[in-house]
């Protein structure tokens, strides 16, 4: 596989430190308010990322933070503690808070097919980690301590950016909108590894520390949770394009100051998810969320969809029209797999083989799932029979998770579902509000639900399955008459 790599601004094949194993950091939610569908895009492109390479052959052992302490309103920490500011706002407990909108995030990720990485841990779960990695820091020279907090010092860095080529000038402290100057520090780029009470007299969290009472500074709770569960080598480091700075720039600083090596050799930035105001975010108001997605009618795996339809280093534009297209795209693509016939037998391997090579391809060129979509649409034109497409979509889903066989079966017995009329010429079934099937005669809920697969075969242009469906009820002495947008069957 190769993949971008935003610390050397390239495409590099994937490599890592233990062969056939990837230690993998994702950064988790701040979990003082529910997670926006910008928020959730970088999860579903992670998500993806991580199946995908189990679907290469690697074990991945995945780690991710719960940030319930120490995340300040300005990642450059300055401003409220957004974990405050949501018990504020709720008139609840900072736990209460945190266990409360855990809970939201991880059923946003359920409904979107996200998987849960197999280390969850929350930031005030590890303190005593905190508290010795920030005391290694000191013992090392690379920290100090100044009004009350400790500060990492960044001066004594050969090289402090490494996403971007920046002027230091252009980040100088009170010029950046948003970040105020703390006269504690040494130099304008230094930041918080330990608050004491020097910060907020009010914090609901504190613990006592060799400093004093406090409680960590945000940058230092990946590094520590990444070194514990990942060791001291980090294959993948994953995120939102926006935590490059300052965050994944602190994070790189103070843990290979600690180790004393390279830290990280591989990092995955998903780009924004905008409107045609901008980029979403809480603050401005622009709150989407999964919940409102269903309020408003639409399948979560629709907007995954939506998103696997672009490259996850661009941006992508939300509209409630740019949703509606993907989940129309969607639903027709769940008709035309219906249309396929669960029961016709084995799949034939080499076309499994032929079909999964060219998928790890695609998908393998910078987890590219705009095509790997493009490949499921190949596939159910491909000259293969039935099983053999079903397997191969099977296969991709491991990766794409848009519960294809699943939706495609429940379509199928949605479809077979018929309501005859007492007498005359009985009403069965309609596909999608488009087609009705009728009869003649005494119903028979199978006939029905034979025709009304054929007319949903012939609407996903599969019309090799319409012949076989159409051949089997002749057999049976069944006669169709196709109307515009019905079907009337009888027995003769």
């Amino acid at each position: 596989m190769y993949l971008y790599n935003s610390a050397t601004h390239k495409k590099e094949l994937f490599q890592t430190h233990t062969p056939g194993r990837v230690e993998m950091y994702t950064c988790g939610p701040t979990v003082y308010h529910f997670a926006h569908i910008g928020n959730l895009r970088s999860y579903i492109m992670e998500d993806v990322l991580e199946k995908f390479l189990r679907y290469e052959g690697y074990e991945v052992n995945r780690v991710m933070n719960i940030t319930d302490v120490g995340h300040l309103a300005s990642d450059a920490d300055t401003g409220e503690d957004k974990m405050l500011k949501g018990a504020k706002r709720e008139n609840k407990s900072v736990m209460d808070i945190a266990k409360f909108y855990t809970d939201a995030f991880f059923d946003d990720c359920a409904a979107l097919n996200i998987k849960t990485p197999e280390v969850v841990q929350p930031a005030t779960g590890l303190i005593d980690e905190f508290i010795r990695v920030v005391s290694g820091l000191l013992d090392k020279g690379y920290a100090y301590e100044a009004g009350g907090n400790v500060y990492f010092d960044t001066s004594k860095l050969d090289h402090y950016y490494v996403f971007n080529d920046h002027d230091e000038e252009d980040l100088a402290v009170g010029v950046r909108e948003g970040v105020e100057e703390d006269a504690n520090k040494r130099g304008k780029n230094d930041f918080v590894l330990w608050f004491t009470k020097s910060k907020f007299e009010d914090q609901a969290l504190k613990w006592d520390s060799p400093w004093g009472v406090g409680y960590p500074g945000w940058h230092i709770e990946c590094s520590c949770i990444s070194m514990k569960f990942n060791g001291e080598y980090l294959d993948l480091h994953c995120g939102g394009v926006d935590n490059a700075f300052p965050h994944h720039t602190n994070e790189i600083a103070q843990s290979e100051a600690y180790l004393g090596h390279p830290w990280c050799r591989q990092w995955f930035h998903v780009h924004h998810l905008n409107t045609n105001s901008g980029k979403m975010s809480k603050s401005k108001g622009e709150f989407l969320t999964v919940s409102l997605l269903k309020d408003w009618g639409y399948d979560p795996l629709a907007y995954r969809f939506f998103c696997l339809q672009s490259h996850y280093r661009k941006g992508l534009v939300f509209s409630r029209e740019n949703l509606d297209n993907a989940a129309g795209a969607y639903k027709k693509l769940i008709r035309r797999i219906a249309a396929l016939n669960p029961d016709q037998g084995a799949a034939d391997p080499a076309v499994v083989r032929q079909y999964r090579e060219r998928f790890l391809e695609l998908v393998g060129n910078d987890l590219n799932t705009s095509m790997g979509i493009t490949c499921l649409y190949d596939v159910l034109k491909a000259p293969a029979d039935d099983a053999s497409k079903l397997a191969v979509l099977d296969d991709f889903d491991r990766v794409l998770s848009l519960s294809l066989l699943e939706q495609a079966a429940a379509e199928r017995q949605k479809l077979a579902v018929v309501q005859p009329a007492p007498s005359g010429i009985g009403l069965g079934s309609r596909v999608e509000g488009e087609y009705l099937v009728r009869h003649k005669g005494e119903p028979d809920p199978e006939i029905s639900a034979l025709v009304l697969q054929r007319a949903h075969a012939k609407q996903a242009k599969n019309f090799a399955e319409a012949d076989r469906i159409r051949d089997e009820l002749k057999a049976r002495g069944i006669e169709i008459t196709d109307r515009p947008g019905e079907s009337v069957w009888e027995r003769i």
